[in-house]
């Protein structure tokens, strides 16, 4: 299996391309600036002027993008662009998403971000990456799976080999907490890539 890590400069991009290769897969890190990732591979060039020749002999494009605050709306134009050039192919495109976007009713009307207490200063970053999903939902020319992490996504967290899978509602473990690492995300999204369970899916994953 090819896959291709964009973003694989970020923290979870490099967890996410160490997981793959701990599993001797055939990883391509694709970053903007010179590669920092473990992956022997690399294609240097920004996500908005990529071409689907460039991503056509992967299997599965992993899609880590980041991006600052004030940037937020770049995570749906970035979306859409990695949409528009898929479009049609078979190529699959796992994307790491938000919590935010989770719904926190049965009805499925209302969404972590609508909480009163939610923080402020995550609202841009949360509120465009719940619309990606939005636009996402309405892509069935793309095999795309947008994987959810925990409410409390941390980035030094420790690797523990666990998480739970969940669905479209927030969910929590045994504790309350929902909380997961991002090195037990990284597990989460490359058994996604390599199983291929949740094609046209939002998913979520929580640690134990």
């Amino acid at each position: 299996m090819k896959i291709a890590v964009i973003g694989a400069n970020g923290k979870a991009g490099r967890l996410i391309v160490k997981e793959a290769l701990s599993r001797n897969l055939d990883v391509t890190a694709i970053t903007r600036s010179e590669n920092k990732s473990d992956a022997a591979k690399s294609l240097q060039k920004d996500l908005f002027s990529l071409k689907y020749e460039d991503l056509k002999d992967f299997d599965v494009i992993i899609n880590a993008f980041g991006t600052s605050p004030a940037n937020a709306p770049q995570h749906i134009t970035s979306l859409m662009h990695l949409c528009d050039i898929l479009s049609g192919k078979n190529n699959r495109l796992l994307i790491i998403g938000g919590a935010g976007s989770l719904y926190t009713n049965p009805e499925h009307t209302k969404k972590v971000i609508d909480a009163p207490d939610f923080p402020d200063a995550f609202k841009p970053t949360a509120g465009n990456m719940s619309k990606s999903l939005d636009e996402l939902r309405k892509r069935d020319d793309v095999k795309w799976t947008y994987i959810s992490p925990a409410a409390a996504f941390k980035a030094d967290g420790a690797r523990t080999g666990k998480y739970v899978l969940a669905g479209e509602e927030f969910t929590v473990n045994a504790k309350g907490e929902s909380i997961i690492s991002y090195a037990d995300y990284a597990i989460a999204m490359i058994d996604e890539a390599v199983k291929g369970n949740h094609i046209q899916q939002r998913i979520s994953v929580h640690g134990e």
